[in-house]
C-alpha cells in the first residue's frame, strides 16, 4: 500500500483515485523481463492493461556530457557501453563520424573488416533478442541452441581486439591492429555452422504453436504510427517500411554488396522476430561476399597526426616520437562545424551529432540512439492488451537500457 501511494504521488493525478478493482503494477525497474534497469508503471483492470507510464533514467551515465570533455579517441570507450550486446557497431558509428569530420579516407582493407565485424555484431545482437524473447515467454531451449554460435563470434572479437564485450574496436583513421592469420577461415566456419542452426532455431521456437499464439498480433503498430514515433531498424521494417540506412544512405561499401531488406506486415512481436531472423541470414550473405576479397595493404590511413605510430618506431625515430606526444597530449583536432553521421546498428539508426570548435574535444555531442525512439511507443503498444502480453512486446522491441539512457 505504501509503494502504491508513493508511485501514485510521483506521477501526480495520473494514477490517483483509481476506479474500484483497478491495480497499479510496477514492471521494473529491476525485473528479469525489462532487460535493464527501467520501469513501467502499469494500471490494470483484471488482466487488461488500462494505462502505462514508462520511466527511464536509472542508468544515466552522462555519456553526451562526457563527450564534451573527452577527446575524440577517448569517447570511443563510452560508445562501448551504450549497446553492450553489439559493441563494435557503436564503435564504428562514432569513428565514421570523426573520419567524416576530418575527411579521412581509410584503406579498403579497413572498410572490409569493419563491414564484416559489423554484420557479425548484428547477428550477435539478434541472437540475444530472439533467444531471450523465448526465455521471457517460457522457452529456454532456443537461446541455448544458438548461444555457442554467439560465443564463437565473441572469440573472434577477443582475438581481434583483446576484449569480448568492451572491444573499443577501430581508431580514427583505421583499426587498432590488423586481422590475425586465421580470421577469414574461422569466420567461414562460423557461418557454415550458423546457417543450419538458424533453421533449427526457427523450427524449435518460431514455428512453435504456443510462441506463435503469444506473439502474433501482439504489440503491433501501423507503418504511419511507427514513422510518427521515429522508429527505425527491425522494429520499423516489421511494420512494413523498408528503411535501412545501409541501403537508403549508404556508407562504407554497402552500396556495392547484394542483400535484401526483409519487411513485416502488422509490426507485431512475431513480425519483429521474423524480421530479425531474416536479417541474420542477410548479414551472412554480406559477409560471404566480403570475406574472400579483403584487400592487402595497411590497416590504417596515412594520417600521422591522428593515428598513433608503432611503438618500435616511437622508440627509435624522432618524428614518430613527436606525433605520439602530440596525439596523446593534444588529442585529435577536427575542423569547426556541425556534423551528423548515421549508421544502421542492430537496433536501428544510430546517429552521432557533433559540434566542433576546432578543439581537441567536441563542443557538443548528441547521440541518436534507436531504443529511445521506440520505447516512447510502449504505452500505446500495450494499452488494451493483457498484462502477460507486455512481456512479449517489450522483448520484441529489444530495449537495451544502456542505449536508451545515454
Amino acid at each position: 500500500m505504501v509503494m502504491y501511494e508513493k508511485t501514485a504521488e510521483h506521477f501526480g493525478k495520473k494514477f490517483k483515485d483509481l476506479p474500484e478493482g483497478h491495480l497499479l503494477v510496477n514492471l521494473g525497474p529491476s525485473h528479469p523481463a525489462t532487460h535493464g534497469i527501467l520501469q513501467n508503471v502499469i494500471q490494470i483492470d483484471g488482466e487488461r492493461v488500462v494505462d502505462t507510464e514508462s520511466v527511464i533514467g536509472y542508468v544515466h551515465r552522462c555519456f553526451e556530457k562526457l563527450g564534451e570533455r573527452y577527446d575524440y579517441n577517448q569517447f570511443l570507450v563510452c560508445t562501448d557501453r551504450m549497446n553492450y550486446v553489439s559493441t563494435p557497431l557503436n564503435n564504428i558509428g562514432w569513428i565514421l563520424t570523426v573520419e567524416k569530420m576530418m575527411q579521412i579516407q581509410v584503406p579498403d582493407r579497413v572498410t572490409y573488416v569493419r563491414m564484416i565485424i559489423s554484420e557479425l555484431s548484428r547477428i550477435m545482437d539478434h541472437i540475444i533478442c530472439n533467444g531471450i524473447m523465448g526465455v521471457d515467454l517460457g522457452a529456454f531451449s532456443g537461446l541455448l541452441h544458438l548461444f555457442h554460435h554467439r560465443e564463437n563470434i565473441y572469440q573472434i572479437l577477443e582475438k581481434l581486439t583483446g576484449a569480448r564485450l568492451t572491444t573499443t574496436f577501430c581508431r580514427v583513421g583505421g583499426m587498432e591492429r590488423d586481422i590475425y592469420p586465421e580470421f577469414q577461415s574461422e569466420i567461414k566456419t562460423i557461418i557454415k555452422g550458423l546457417k543450419p542452426a538458424l533453421d533449427e532455431f526457427e523450427e524449435l521456437l518460431i514455428r512453435n504453436k504456443i510462441f506463435n499464439e503469444r506473439t502474433a498480433g501482439i504489440g503491433g503498430l501501423s507503418a504511419e504510427r511507427a514513422i510518427a514515433y521515429g522508429f527505425s531498424g527491425p522494429n520499423l521494417r516489421a511494420a512494413g517500411v523498408p528503411w535501412d540506412v545501409r541501403k537508403d544512405d549508404p556508407y562504407m561499401f554497402y552500396d556495392q554488396v547484394d542483400f535484401d531488406i526483409p519487411v513485416g506486415g502488422d509490426g507485431s512481436a512475431l513480425d519483429r522476430t521474423l524480421v530479425r531472423m531474416e536479417e541474420m541470414r542477410q548479414s551472412m550473405k554480406i559477409i560471404e561476399q566480403l570475406i574472400d576479397g579483403i584487400p592487402e595493404g595497411p590497416y590504417h590511413a596515412d594520417v600521422p597526426h591522428t593515428f598513433l605510430p608503432p611503438k618500435d618506431k616511437v622508440y627509435h625515430n624522432m618524428e614518430e616520437l613527436i606525433y605520439h606526444f602530440k596525439i596523446i597530449m593534444h588529442g585529435v583536432k577536427v575542423p569547426p562545424g556541425e556534423y551528423y553521421m548515421a549508421t544502421e546498428a542492430a537496433n536501428g539508426e544510430l546517429g552521432f551529432y557533433v559540434v566542433s570548435e576546432g578543439e581537441k574535444s567536441p563542443w557538443r555531442v548528441h547521440v541518436r540512439r534507436p531504443c529511445f525512439w521506440y520505447y516512447q511507443a510502449f504505452p500505446e503498444l500495450v494499452k488494451g492488451g493483457l498484462l502477460a502480453d507486455t512481456i512479449a512486446t517489450m522483448s520484441s522491441l529489444n530495449v537495451i537500457a544502456g542505449e536508451l539512457d545515454c
